[in-house]
């Protein structure tokens, strides 16, 4: 399981080139990497093959040096994408704002609307399962792309999604909310209702997720929202404020 960001993991030369890089939308050449670094012409070429082999470095267009151009290297979207980027602190400000401006329907709304939305675009390829743990599996691969860490796990006879790495984690812990456009975007992603089985907010490790039959007691899609069960017994204050906060129950999906 991964635990350290892309970037990370790469040694500190290909960081510090890939840094350069960024702060150069031009690109930049062997020479100028080379100082930037302080490294040889030769460990810079290795460590632009490897980065180029990973498809975060391409060649760009070469530059006039006044005899023979010189090669150029920029960095390309897949690279770009490797540097962490705090998405939490201005989705936060905008829940909070429609909370104070709008009111909790407003943003239950909200966030039932986008995730339907994000997850069919998703469903060409998962909605088509033919079978419901084929279509867990679809889920599974679709939310681990997406930085949920997830896998298919059994649980009580069924294939449940198991998500490890709560995307909205931080920001659901003050407006649970949130959860909802993870169940929303399940359900449209796969055509079919999904109940949350155990819930990171209720002190499990991680969620869980069971996809339910097709056309099972929903009247749409975004209502399929079931009731999230804490996994060791009674509901805590979380479960209850989560509950609250779900619409749509769908207690019959076996």
């Amino acid at each position: 399981m991964k635990h350290a960001s892309a970037l990370r993991q790469l040694g500190n030369t290909q960081q510090k080139l890939l840094r350069k890089l960024l702060l150069s939308p031009q690109g930049a050449t062997v020479e100028e990497l080379c100082h930037a670094l302080g490294v040889t012409h030769n460990a810079v070429r290795q460590h632009l093959t490897a980065l180029m082999a990973q498809g975060f470095v391409a060649r760009g267009e070469s530059m006039p040096s006044g005899g023979r151009p010189r090669a150029c290297f920029v960095l390309m979207p897949a690279g770009r994408e490797l540097f962490p980027r705090n998405y939490a602190l201005i989705a936060r400000g905008m829940i909070e704002y429609v909370y104070a401006h709008e009111g909790i329907a407003a943003v239950q709304a909200m966030l039932a609307e986008m995730g339907a939305a994000l997850g069919r675009n998703a469903a060409a390829r998962i909605a088509t399962a033919a079978d419901r743990d084929e279509a867990t599996r679809l889920l599974s691969e679709q939310l681990d792309s997406l930085g949920y860490e997830a896998q298919v796990v059994q649980a009580d006879g069924h294939a449940e999604v198991e998500a490890w790495n709560c995307v909205f984690h931080s920001l659901a812990k003050s407006h649970p909310d949130v959860c909802k456009f993870d169940l929303a975007f399940m359900s449209a992603a796969t055509g079919r209702p999904v109940q949350r089985t155990t819930c990171m907010l209720h002190g499990s490790p991680a969620c869980r997720f069971r996809v339910g039959l097709p056309g099972k007691t929903v009247s749409t899609i975004e209502g399929a929202v079931a009731k999230s069960q804490a996994a060791d017994g009674e509901p805590t204050p979380h479960d209850r404020q989560c509950d609250a906060a779900s619409a749509g129950e769908n207690r019959d999906q076996d």
